[in-house]
């Protein structure tokens, strides 16, 4: 993998990652900012892209055109769905879904977007094993699961919204851009992973605290993109 894109939605998801960028010059298309420079001697495109589907998956485009870049990881925080998933551990994706897609009148599974071959967009089992592998060396006080990613323009923060989505896809956590990235990935052939830090429990039960989970998951998650980067 001679280029590699990172997209994070937040600046505090990539505003870490954009400063070790060596060499850096920064291209705008479309309203973004993309970095581009070298993370130990890796070259290397990060970007935030702006919250929501739309903005993900301009941004994953637009990485591969202009960039050519050969695998993108996206990276940010997210609302678990499953009971064992606590606030602060990260989720890697096996694939990724997205759970506010409902064309079943026209015959396609719930989230399958129409005309496309599959409901849920694999992703790269290669990078996610290492990615598992330095996680738990650079992040050793929580945990590592693997799992589906749900992804749709919608906060979750509604128990019952909550168990419908991880009833009806099997997602372990849900966010707002993880799916378009790994849709215009897998349209494009590049490979690619999403790393999820949990921010909250997708139930609005912590929405106090929630300034303070969301940094301290941003923080987890450019730790291990770092390393990550740099073991490649």
């Amino acid at each position: 993998m001679n280029k590699i894109g990172i997209i994070g939605a937040m600046e505090m998801e990539v505003s870490s990652l954009q400063e070790r960028l060596s060499g850096k010059r920064v291209l705008t298309r479309a309203g973004i900012d993309f970095h581009e420079g070298e993370i130990a001697g890796r070259q290397v495109v990060v970007a935030r892209s702006g919250v929501g589907k739309v903005n993900a998956a301009l941004c994953a485009q637009i990485m591969a055109d202009l960039f050519q870049v050969e695998a993108i990881i996206n990276t940010g925080a997210a609302g678990s769905l499953d009971a064992s998933i606590d606030i602060g551990d990260i989720v890697l994706s096996t694939d990724a879904v997205q759970h506010d897609v409902d064309a079943c009148l026209f015959g396609y599974e719930k989230g399958q977007v129409p005309q496309m071959p599959l409901t849920a967009f694999p992703c790269e089992a290669s990078l996610r094993a290492l990615a598992g592998e330095i996680c738990r060396k650079v992040n050793p006080d929580i945990h590592v699961h693997e799992g589906r990613i749900a992804s749709g323009d919608q906060f979750i923060a509604d128990r019952e919204r909550k168990e419908e989505i991880r009833r009806t896809f099997g997602a372990r956590a849900a966010e707002m851009e993880g799916a378009a990235i790994a849709q215009a990935s897998y349209v494009n052939g590049i490979p690619c992973l999403i790393i999820r830090a949990i921010s909250d429990k997708a139930d609005g039960s912590d929405m106090v605290d929630y300034p303070v989970f969301e940094e301290a998951a941003a923080c987890h998650s450019a730790r291990l993109v770092l390393s990550l980067v740099e073991a490649l």
